[in-house]
């Protein structure tokens, strides 16, 4: 049986940031960069996706190594619409294709819910963005140092436009 998984990612106008400035009347910003440094794992509604889905990320599960694990690799992604974004979100495909009847699924956004859901990057910066811009970036991930179960992920971003006003780019990093 081969197995492919493909890692995607796409942007989304989630609004998590804001939630921390007045939580029932108490101000938790101090945690703010803390508590953004842990990925969400939750399902994301389509309706909150503001980029085309770009595959990032291709391992044969007969084939993969634990180096392979460590990876960089670039993003691109096509705004399709004028919007906020306020997060990349990430979820997998995975194919079982040398079987007798292929199987395949996604635990991404545009299909039906599964227990994986996805995961929520915060970004620090809310960027406004118009149709047919894009953001660009890189994704670095790699088992962490003290628990080779955890993953420490870092991805810098940037956004692409010609409005000297609107152009953001920055680095997040998560602990997972």
């Amino acid at each position: 049986m081969h197995v492919i998984t493909t890692v995607t990612c796409a942007c989304s106008l989630l609004t998590f940031a804001a939630v921390w400035d007045s939580v029932w009347g108490f101000d938790y910003t101090p945690l703010k960069k803390t508590a953004m440094t842990e990925p969400l794992v939750d399902t994301v509604d389509m309706k909150t996706v503001v980029t085309d889905p770009n595959a990032v990320l291709t391992l044969d599960l007969y084939t993969v190594k634990t180096s392979d694990l460590t990876f960089s690799v670039p993003f691109g992604l096509s705004i399709r619409r004028n919007d906020f974004i306020h997060a990349l979100i990430a979820w997998f495909d995975i194919e079982f294709s040398a079987c007798h009847k292929p199987i395949r699924f996604s635990t991404g956004p545009h299909t039906k819910y599964t227990h994986w859901k996805q995961t929520v990057f915060y970004l620090d910066d809310v960027l406004t963005v118009e149709e047919g811009e894009r953001v660009t970036g890189t994704l670095h991930c790699k088992p962490n140092d003290r628990n080779r179960r955890d993953l420490d992920i870092r991805i810098s971003y940037k956004l692409e436009t010609d409005d000297m006003h609107r152009q953001a780019q920055g680095e997040g990093k998560y602990s997972m």
